[in-house]
């Protein structure tokens, strides 16, 4: 397996390092060389928080260059749009359609973008826009809308569904199990449609 490289991108406390550890997680117990990478900024007051993976045969660095990731995951709209210039040239991107206004929006020093959904669609790679807070509603809890983006990335990779669940089962605490398995599975859909 050649190296994959998955940059996730969102606000602190959209579990973004809990979706990281899943991918993490499940690429170890595949016997694959597995390095991860994370910057919390000012993740405790609502602030940017990316998470690198990278797993293959042989990995040798933990962090993606600019350009060079398969794939970002983006847990706010805007986080996405900031990080698109590490996508490679035919990578995928898949994001979750929330907004949350950063610290600079909330006190009013700036303004939210209104075209941030159209700068990322005409970034000429494949999107993948969900509305994954929906999701992890309808699955029972909002907080499992990093598992619903964990659930559209892992249908493009190959590694079987049912090594993600057992990964899902040993990561969560047990009360929250069958929820986050329903919202990984609502994840897979989404990017099916």
């Amino acid at each position: 397996m050649e190296t994959t490289n998955i940059l996730l991108a969102g606000v602190g406390g959209q579990g973004v390092l809990l979706a990281s550890q899943i991918f993490t997680s499940v690429a170890i117990e595949a016997d694959l060389d597995v390095k991860q990478s994370e910057v919390h900024g000012m993740s405790q007051r609502g602030g940017s928080v990316t998470s690198h993976v990278r797993f293959g045969q042989k990995v040798y660095s933990p962090t993606i260059d600019p350009g060079e990731a398969d794939f970002l995951i983006g847990f706010e709209r805007l986080e996405t749009l900031r990080n698109l210039h590490c996508l490679k040239k035919g990578g995928i991107v898949i994001y979750n359609k929330m907004r949350i206004n950063p610290s600079t929006v909330a006190s009013g020093v700036a303004e939210y973008p209104d075209d941030v959904e159209t700068r990322i669609a005409a970034c000429g790679e494949k999107v993948y826009a969900i509305d994954g807070l929906g999701l992890a509603v309808k699955a029972g809890n909002a907080r499992s809308a990093n598992v619903v983006m964990v659930g559209a990335v892992s249908s493009f990779l190959p590694l079987p569904e049912s090594l993600w669940e057992t990964k899902i089962r040993e990561v969560l605490p047990a009360k929250l199990v069958d929820l986050n398995l329903k919202a990984f599975h609502l994840g897979r859909e989404a990017v099916k449609k």
